[in-house]
């Protein structure tokens, strides 16, 4: 088998998408829910503005991303096979000043991985286009329809109540990795 490039976002795809909610609840005194989170912006869910959101994530964004918990239990072995066969770009808008607890939690949790970049931004078609990468998974309902069209690449689009508007041809829906095996294992038989 030929080794292919896959992309991979780190928060909501091999974290799992409910990483904030305990942390809004309790400094927001909510009760929010995975399904209470019909949009990306959070600062919209709460009710507060992006500069107050901003302050928010600065004082508890390294807890968060310290204490994630993988998505599934079924990443780990899908990941772990892949490593084996393929290169693994973890690409993330994490801010590259989060690189060394990024890389910790990678460590800790035996995530394999051959690259991680944070870019500290959701635009992504820089790094996508300079790594060549051939399969793109987000959970991020514009950045993988960006992805798809102007890099003319499949993306796996991890199912989420934040991103369920429609999406061009070339982004895949699944609901977990299992599912997304299936599609790129068979995807990259035929290509």
């Amino acid at each position: 088998m030929q080794k292919r490039k896959l992309g991979i976002d780190i928060d909501g795809t091999i974290t799992c998408p409910t990483s904030f909610i305990p942390y809004l609840n309790k400094s927001f005194q909510l009760n929010l829910t995975l399904s209470d989170l019909t949009v990306y912006d959070l600062s919209a869910i709460i009710g507060i503005s992006n500069d107050e959101f901003s302050k928010w994530m600065k004082e508890n964004e390294l807890l968060i991303y310290k204490d994630a918990k993988v998505v599934d239990e079924h990443v780990m072995d899908v990941l772990s096979n892949w490593a084996k066969v393929h290169d693994l770009s973890f690409i993330s808008a994490r801010h590259n000043d989060h690189f060394d607890i990024t890389e910790e939690w990678f460590l800790n949790n035996q995530v394999p991985f051959h690259h991680i970049e944070l870019i500290g931004k959701h635009d992504k078609l820089e790094a996508v286009k300079r790594h060549e990468i051939e399969v793109f998974f987000e959970d991020k309902h514009d950045n993988a329809c960006d992805i798809s069209v102007e890099c003319d690449i499949p993306v796996i689009l991890f199912n989420t109540p934040y991103n369920q508007d429609p999406v061009p041809l070339k982004v895949v829906r699944v609901n977990n990795w299992q599912e997304a095996k299936l599609w790129v294992d068979q995807y990259f038989k035929e290509n």
